[in-house]
């Protein structure tokens, strides 16, 4: 590893630190450099405050080595106003002469700007150090300003023989069936916290009247989403309890009752894209798509999913309902308690 790809390596080990806050911003970490030694560091915390590079710059004790200094950051510095300044005159404003970077900004207001803007100003610049490792940093975000669409997550828990629930009747709905263990749980839990939406269907809906909600880790939930065409589900389930951000896709009627809001859309026309549209529009970076069956296939057919989270547990049910089969490669694997994760890529994307 040379001297710089140590230096990104540690903005990249920064920028993971503010997961599950910055959004719709990219995590981003800056490191500044003065005579070989770390002088400063920085990452984006919250969206809506300062950026890595304004941390980084704030944590210098001795401001005169700015001057003398390279400052890494894992992502182009901004060139526009936003909630913030533009990192790019700041950076021009202190005089640093050299600044490293690992990816360039999809997002069209920076988008190689910040770069020009720092060149024209007489500054060194040297781009794509650990490039794919910061692109990968950052994929929900270039997902969203590249495709115009969420990065999609999804995500089920299937029994050792393939089934991901048994045959319900109407008697058995209310808990859902579980499948994995109590460490899985958590894990689960931990990928809410750090994710923007969370979707099921309707029968998942009434069969398991889950809350979708983060509660055994401390983090922000993400925003609820639920299918039901026709508004048949009964008020009294979780997702209706207002307790958090929730949206009704629905057939039938544009509304907002607290915190949960009704949007129409057309059940006989493509309903993904409309959905996914509605989810841009709301700056939603990520989806995780939990269920059920009818759900995941409609995303897998439809080739629009990034990852797809399987837990298999040690249950074992004979009959049921099938998992779903993503049609990507096996990527990460582990084993979390009894219970084995696989995460797929779809390679198609």
């Amino acid at each position: 590893m040379t001297t710089e790809e140590k230096y990104m390596a540690r903005c990249i080990e920064l920028a993971r630190m503010g997961a599950g806050h910055v959004s719709p911003n990219p995590m981003v970490g800056c490191v500044i450099v003065h005579s070989d030694r770390i002088i400063g560091e920085g990452f984006h915390q919250k969206h809506g405050q300062a950026h890595a590079e304004v941390n980084a710059i704030n944590s210098v004790t001795d401001a005169v080595k700015l001057k003398e200094s390279t400052i890494y950051v894992s992502l182009e510095p901004c060139a526009h106003y936003g909630l913030t300044p533009p990192c790019s005159d700041l950076i021009i404003q202190k005089q640093i002469p050299r600044v490293v970077v690992g990816s360039i900004d999809p997002f069209a207001k920076v988008a190689g700007k910040g770069i020009e803007r720092l060149k024209n100003a007489g500054i060194e610049v040297i781009t794509g150090i650990l490039k794919s490792e910061c692109d990968e940093l950052n994929r929900r975000f270039f997902t969203f300003h590249q495709k115009k669409r969420p990065y999609i997550l999804l995500k089920w828990a299937q029994t050792s023989d393939g089934f991901i629930d048994k045959d319900r009747s109407a008697e058995d709905y209310g808990e859902p069936t579980w499948i994995t263990g109590p460490r899985a749980l958590l894990r689960v839990h931990q990928m809410r916290a750090e994710e923007d939406a969370i979707m099921v269907g309707t029968n998942t809906a009434e069969k398991d009247n889950p809350s979708l909600t983060v509660r055994l880790i401390k983090g922000k939930n993400p925003l609820r989403i639920v299918l039901d065409r026709q508004l048949r589900l009964d008020k009294k389930l979780n997702l209706f309890d207002n307790s958090t951000e929730t949206i009704v896709f629905n057939g039938l009627e544009n509304h907002r009752y607290k915190n949960t809001e009704y949007i129409k859309i057309d059940f006989n026309d493509q309903l993904l894209p409309q959905i996914l549209e509605v989810l841009h529009q709301k700056n939603i970076l990520s989806l995780i798509v939990e269920g059920g069956e009818q759900v995941l296939k409609t995303f897998i057919d439809a080739g629009l999913w990034d990852e797809a989270h399987v837990y298999t547990g040690h249950t074992y049910f004979g009959k049921g309902i099938k998992a779903p089969m993503p049609p990507g490669i096996t990527g990460q694997s582990e084993l979390i308690g009894k219970d084995k994760l696989v995460i797929y890529r779809n390679t198609a994307t």
